[in-house]
């Protein structure tokens, strides 16, 4: 599994994106390489393991060498880059579907707070975050946001859907807004379905006070998969 998970050409294309790891004038032990470190780190979040039980057998160090990787890489805004290169790849190779986009969010737990952490309306008001994906028609996610726990999903829907980036790969002007997007109910607002418009995107987000079976939901379970 650990192969595939980076294979030759995705590692050729993300190694030259990676900063370089930092010199050690007093030795010690050899850092491990940063494919290794990948695979760890992508692995864990796939699987979910806590990270001090990601298996020795991998040959990626343990889990806290990739916890602490995937910490710096980060500090160095380094994901922007390759999700960005990959996307263009994908359209590129007409992967893409641009006739409508799904947005959702999900709630995490956050033990250590910091930024963007606030009590949980569901996790007995405990700190927590809530992440944003807004995903093409296929589930290829464009873009993903961070908020507090206890910002309500509507205040999200603009940040998540301005976030996603201008997406190379063919000939013209970079393409970024899809024709429609689709939502929950919890991103019914009169005044963002207008902003969303003045941005070229259709609206189609379940209204509050109606009965379930919009029939929008067989659109929508790939930004909840992904």
């Amino acid at each position: 599994m650990a192969k595939t998970l980076v294979s030759d050409d995705l590692w050729a294309a993300i190694a030259p994106l990676l900063p370089a790891q930092r010199p050690r004038p007093k030795g010690g032990r050899k850092p491990v390489p940063d494919r290794a470190a990948l695979i760890g780190i992508l692995f864990a979040l796939i699987s979910g393991i806590p990270w001090e039980m990601l298996p020795s057998e991998m040959g990626c160090g343990c889990g806290m060498t990739c916890w602490r990787r995937l910490a710096e890489w980060t500090a160095a805004g380094v994901w922007r880059r390759p999700h960005e290169l990959l996307l263009a790849e994908l359209e590129y190779a007409g992967e893409i579907d641009w006739s409508r986009a799904t947005i959702d969010s999900s709630h995490v737990r956050a033990r250590g707070g910091g930024d963007a952490t606030g009590p949980s309306p569901v996790g007995r008001r405990k700190a927590g975050s809530e992440h944003f994906v807004v995903t093409d028609a296929k589930g290829i996610p464009l873009a993903a946001t961070v908020t507090a726990a206890n910002v309500p999903d509507v205040k999200g829907l603009e940040p998540a859907v301005d976030a996603v980036p201008p997406v190379r790969g063919k000939p013209g002007r970079p393409r970024r807004r899809p024709r429609e997007l689709y939502g929950d109910r919890g991103f019914d607002s009169g005044p963002h379905r207008r902003r969303l418009r003045r941005r070229g995107m259709r609206p189609r987000i379940a209204r509050r006070g109606t009965p379930h079976g919009s029939g929008l939901g067989v659109y929508r379970w790939v930004s909840e998969r992904t």
